[in-house]
């Protein structure tokens, strides 16, 4: 054989090769680095798509959270204002309260004090018949009028 046909043959069977690969071996290998190719893309968005949604959730938790945070604020100036209204509305009452104390101790001292000058009265009442009863039973006489009126007011 001479290298002409050799080239030659080889150049058929290459050919061949060529077609045979070209038919049957490479459509799958390029459908296979297609399908390949179409899921790296597919993951790349999909990865873009979580990090746009990711950050979205993030505004939304920051949002969330400032949102909470002025309610619990407003919440707690809430309950401080309600706590100063308790302690006034308690000292109210309680000086209230003290105002009636108070009230009822004076009216109780000016019932005691009445009852005083009741019992004085009569005291006065008594001594005062006691010394008629003493002057009249005695003679008349102003010297001893005036020593018994003396005594009295003493007594008194």
């Amino acid at each position: 054989m001479s290298i002409n046909g050799t080239l030659v043959a080889q150049a058929i069977v290459f050919a061949l090769l060529v077609l045979f690969t070209m038919k049957l071996v490479w459509p799958p290998i390029a459908a296979a680095l297609d399908e390949r190719a179409s899921k790296i893309a597919d993951g790349l968005a999909a990865a873009d798509k979580a990090r746009s949604e990711l950050s979205t959730a993030n505004k939304r938790v920051e949002a969330e959270l400032a949102k909470s945070r002025t309610e619990t604020a407003a919440r707690l100036a809430e309950a401080e204002r309600r706590g100063q209204a308790i302690v006034e509305e308690a000292k109210a009452k309680a000086t209230e309260e003290g105002n009636k104390i108070i009230a009822n101790a004076k009216a109780e001292a000016e019932q005691q004090a009445i009852k005083a000058r009741e019992v004085l009265r009569e005291q006065v009442a008594a001594l005062a018949v006691k010394g008629a009863e003493q002057i009249l039973r005695k003679e008349v006489n102003a010297q001893v009028h005036a020593d018994l009126l003396g005594r009295l007011k003493t007594e008194l």
